[in-house]
């Protein structure tokens, strides 16, 4: 529909839109849409497309092919911007993944707009839409316009109010038979998924941080016993992470993911100005660090000046104690 706010869906890459999607669409709604998903995926599945309308979808651009797995910014663009010219929606928005990062910023670059990145706040003001998104590393606010529409943006997670689930509520599904360009690049011979059994770090209410205090990579076993009491997801400095000590997905920072969570705990965190761009907009930040001149002590809502060795192992009885009664 001309005049739509597109969702690029993000999926769990088994034929289900993750939680974030709530967020984008109940944002969406809020600034007034129609409300449109667009579902780029080689397996779609019922359930998926029935939580997408019970979001607040209205409808579901779905773009079913197999070659579209795994992700490629050669064979997303193309079909999109297509759709897009035919349909002249008025926004376009995703949330802030590693995936939607890129073919957001490819999207736009085809059809000739803006993009907000990263943005922390939508707001229209009369007829045009204002995107508020961090820069310098999170120090400064920017507020943006479009010259022209669609006006393009990425929500970052856990920021927006999510859209509540209506049971019943269903969107129309619109099946695009776009023409999928061949790829000319493989990046992936195979796919493995390692799961730790804790939240995604991105969609993570409650996050769990691990710095070079943490002295090696054998001693993380203690926030993930933390994190799998209280439900949290464990992340790293991006010094933990060039150190080897954990896998780049898990670096949170302004050169790995950036998270908003309820509550984030960084234990021997220093709090460097890349890292603090990852993570500053927490709603409630506790720093656990043995230098009182830690300059993550600065943004702390919460700090203890004292041994994380001590710390972690004393709040985990403490957290089991209470869950227990």
């Amino acid at each position: 529909m001309a005049g739509a706010l597109w969702c690029v869906v993000e999926d769990d890459r088994k034929g289900m839109p993750k939680k974030v999607m709530a967020e984008v669409i109940g944002e969406a709604a809020r600034l007034g849409g129609p409300v449109e998903a667009v579902w780029l995926t080689d397996k779609a599945t019922d359930e998926g497309l029935a939580q997408l309308g019970a979001w607040g979808a209205g409808k579901v651009w779905l773009l079913e092919n197999a070659a579209l797995a795994p992700y490629r910014g050669e064979t997303w663009v193309p079909p999109v911007a297509e759709l897009a010219a035919k349909e002249s929606p008025k926004a376009i928005l995703a949330p802030v993944t590693s995936r939607q990062r890129e073919f957001m910023a490819r999207l736009a670059a085809r059809l000739g707009v803006g993009l907000s990145a990263d943005s922390v706040a939508l707001a229209m003001n009369g007829e045009t839409l204002v995107a508020t998104r961090p820069v310098y590393a999170g120090k400064l606010l920017s507020r943006v316009t479009w010259a022209r529409q669609p006006w393009m943006a990425t929500l970052r997670p856990n920021v927006f109010k999510p859209a509540e689930s209506q049971a019943g509520k269903s969107a129309a599904v619109e099946r695009v038979a776009a023409t999928i360009p061949a790829a000319q690049m493989t990046f992936v011979e195979r796919r493995e998924e390692a799961s730790t059994g804790l939240p995604e770090l991105t969609e993570a209410e409650l996050v769990l941080s691990g710095g070079r205090g943490m002295k090696g990579p054998e001693n993380y076993v203690i926030l993930e016993e933390l994190g799998g009491v209280i439900g949290a997801a464990v992340g790293a400095s991006r010094a933990a992470v060039d150190a080897g000590w954990r896998p780049h997905r898990f670096q949170i920072g302004q050169t790995g993911r950036t998270i908003s969570p309820k509550l984030y705990m960084g234990f021997g965190v220093s709090g460097a100005i890349q890292h603090l761009a990852g993570m500053r907009t927490s709603k409630v930040i506790v720093a656990v660090n043995k230098d009182p001149e830690a300059p993550i002590f600065k943004i702390a809502d919460y700090g203890i000046v004292a041994d994380l060795f001590e710390v972690v192992p004393e709040l985990t009885r403490e957290f089991k104690r209470l869950l227990e009664k």
